[in-house]
């Protein structure tokens, strides 16, 4: 059987798309809706909103501003048959930040490389984690991170 062939009869029996939320961002006050399809047997990219618009529940912290962007990225798999399996991947998000107390407006963002594991489980439910680094420009006046700092992704979804 001729590769493409084997490729297109795989597709048809494993999901292609996800979706996923990443909690661990969502606590630290940034919402994330990550649209993934696989591309090619090893790879997929992602897409998707991003949005700052509430502080870090995880701490006391008062950073009045906002952040509307979006997140895009891509992963290799170097176990498994994307969009599940080991990989290593990059990302990148773009947003417009707003400092409410003072209304100034700026843009920030930032890229991360990062290395890990997305199990789908029943052919539906994605369960997913990692870990790298990422240097981050996110800041409005005196609020927000910029600097080297580690990169985590946690993500909970449905494969279909």
């Amino acid at each position: 059987m001729p590769p493409w062939m084997l490729w297109s009869s795989l597709a048809a029996a494993a999901p292609q798309w996800t979706v996923q939320v990443d909690p661990l961002t969502a606590a630290l006050g940034y919402a994330h809706v990550q649209f993934e399809r696989a591309v090619a047997p090893n790879w997929s990219v992602y897409l998707g909103p991003h949005l700052r618009l509430y502080d870090s529940v995880l701490d006391d912290t008062v950073e009045p501003f906002t952040g509307i962007g979006a997140e895009a990225g891509a992963r290799w798999f170097w176990a498994g048959s994307a969009p599940a399996g080991g990989w290593v991947g990059a990302r990148g998000v773009a947003a417009s930040l707003h400092a409410q107390d003072t209304d100034t407006r700026t843009l920030g963002g930032y890229g991360s490389v990062l290395a890990g594991y997305t199990a789908i489980f029943n052919d539906r439910w994605v369960l997913s984690g990692g870990a790298g680094a990422q240097y981050i420009h996110y800041r409005v006046e005196e609020y927000g991170p910029k600097g080297f700092i580690p990169a985590l992704h946690t993500a909970i979804g449905v494969a279909f």
